[in-house]
């Protein structure tokens, strides 16, 4: 003979049912498989919320008498507004057994969790912590959560989808620390750039006074050669030849010609005869 199941049990497989059908807005929850007296849930920050962006994870344990007995209520994940593992005292749990009602399912005191973390209202268990801390701990909630066995096993497609939300932070953070990273090696590149432009135009510009001084150089013996051309015959020439040696030896007036010229280049490297 088969034993005899338990109100309790027919009365939470009829309230997962219900669930399942009608869900809770912003909250999720499963039975453990191996004792369906103790159910896990988790709550997603609604976006109005300083726990926006946030999941939640918790427990619930129901008596064996239920539903004529209320549940105990936790809080696992770090939430700033209920202690972690700690029983909390809300109307519709066993903190209050007076005034809990039978009727009352699985959904109804998911929903009074539910809006009872978004007031501020004080009692055993709860916390009170900024909305800035509350933010905070939203954001860490997802490391915190897909580090717990339960939330990972009782909530598969919920731990694929945070996740990718994880691996999503991780590649903005990465990209952000990139950019302030190329952002403040910017200053130094500037000034590497800027040393080497100067650099690049004073040496061109030396390069530039030396070509001209060249040109200005040869221009002047060039204009040498011709005046001595103009002035002196090759008669002439053969002439002062005969006098400096004695010789009447006619002489090459080109040759005297570029002997002269590069005396007059060494006068004008010693002189600067050049800009005169």
């Amino acid at each position: 003979m088969a034993p005899k199941t338990s109100t309790a049990t027919l009365r939470l497989k009829q309230d997962y049912l219900r669930l399942k059908n009608d869900p809770v807005p912003y909250v999720i929850a499963e039975p453990n498989p191996s004792n369906i007296l103790e159910w896990y849930y988790v709550v997603s920050g609604p976006d109005d919320s300083p726990y926006a962006g946030g999941y939640y994870l918790g427990k619930l344990v129901f008596p064996k008498d239920f539903p004529f007995k209320p549940p105990s209520i936790y809080m696992i994940t770090p939430n700033g507004r209920f202690q972690t593992n700690t029983r909390l005292c809300l109307s519709m749990s066993d903190y209050h057994p007076d005034t809990w009602n039978p009727a009352w399912s699985v959904s109804t005191v998911l929903t009074g969790l539910l809006s009872f973390m978004l007031e501020n209202k004080k009692t055993w268990g709860s916390l009170d912590m900024t909305d800035d801390d509350r933010r905070q701990l939203a954001t860490r909630s997802l490391e915190s959560n897909i580090q717990d066995k339960n939330f990972c096993e009782l909530f598969p497609e919920l731990t694929m989808t945070i996740q990718k939300e994880i691996e999503k932070r991780n590649l903005a953070k990465a990209y952000e620390e990139q950019s302030s990273s190329m952002d403040g090696s910017q200053p130094e590149n500037n000034v590497l750039h800027s040393v080497v432009y100067n650099c690049g135009i004073v040496v061109g510009f030396a390069l530039f006074i030396y070509l001209v001084r060249y040109v200005l150089c040869n221009m002047n013996i060039e204009r040498m050669k011709n005046y001595m051309r103009s002035l002196m015959t090759e008669d002439r020439l053969n002439e002062l030849a005969v006098l400096h040696i004695h010789k009447e030896i006619p002489i090459d007036i080109n040759n005297v010609i570029n002997r002269f010229s590069r005396h007059m280049q060494r006068r004008m490297k010693t002189e600067d005869w050049s800009k005169n």
